[in-house]
């Protein structure tokens, strides 16, 4: 791997993510949907809706930026590791479902270059998706009369922008899945999978020694999560990104 190849795939991964209705669609849906049900959850929970206020904990009944930013991010730590591992399932399987895999053994950038520039691109976007997120929270924050972004918002702000790309980093075990699984489908079931087993290891009160939830907890209710519990969460997309490169160096058009 060189400067030169890997620059090639940077370029040609781009201009393949740019142009490309799965990262359009998905990223206006996050981005739409977060803004949208944050903001109707919100203006629900202040009306007085017991059910939604259960649900949404103690922060549904601060109100203002407490109570926005809160629903805000518990969406996006469920919603986003689906929209994510969708994303990520379709630029490493997409290479099996459309039969180009093939074409990418003649040429001459290698497989890992290849994978990690889908990584590269995949974790720019991430950090632009997680920018215009706050910008629009932000914005649905001063629509909705949430008053002067002060106190503990700017801080919680910042949670969110982080819950946001740490949330993508989770979802990398997506793009490892497709490949093993040479489709689509078995990346975004790992996302689903995760989800679902972050849910149950909240619920049973352990979900601060799972890296996949940690973030999410640490967002909304800061303090319950420890900083050794924290430093768990890095090695999920480093040990997944390097299992990513390691398989499509292995990679056979047989097997």
């Amino acid at each position: 791997m060189t400067t030169t190849t890997l620059r090639a795939a940077l370029a040609v991964e781009a201009r393949k993510a740019t142009s490309a209705r799965v990262m359009t669609s998905t990223t206006i849906l996050l981005l739409v949907g977060i803004a949208v049900l944050a903001g109707a959850t919100t203006l629900a929970a202040a009306g007085g809706n017991e059910q939604l206020m259960a649900k949404l904990g103690p922060s549904a009944t601060q109100g203002g930026w407490t109570s926005l930013l809160g629903t805000a991010s518990q969406i996006t730590a469920a919603g986003g590791l689906l929209a994510f591992g969708v994303v990520l399932s379709w630029l490493f399987g997409r290479e099996f479902a459309d039969g180009t895999v093939t074409g990418l053994f003649a040429l001459p950038v290698s497989r890992p270059t290849i994978a990690l520039a889908k990584l590269i691109v995949y974790l720019l976007w991430s950090v632009g998706v997680a920018t215009l997120l706050v910008l629009m929270v932000a914005g649905l924050g001063f629509a909705t009369g949430a008053g002067p972004i002060e106190g503990t918002a700017p801080i919680a702000l910042l949670r969110l922008w982080s819950l946001t790309v740490l949330t993508a980093l989770l979802a990398v075990p997506a793009g490892w899945a497709a490949t093993i699984g040479r489709g689509l489908l078995p990346g975004i079931a790992t996302a689903i999978a995760i989800l679902a087993a972050a849910q149950i290891l909240v619920v049973a009160g352990m979900g601060g020694w799972f890296p996949f939830a940690a973030p999410a907890l640490w967002t909304i209710f800061p303090g319950t999560v420890s900083a050794s519990q924290m430093a768990l969460v890095p090695l999920v997309p480093l040990t997944f990104g390097l299992l990513v490169l390691r398989t499509w160096h292995r990679l056979q058009l047989d097997r």
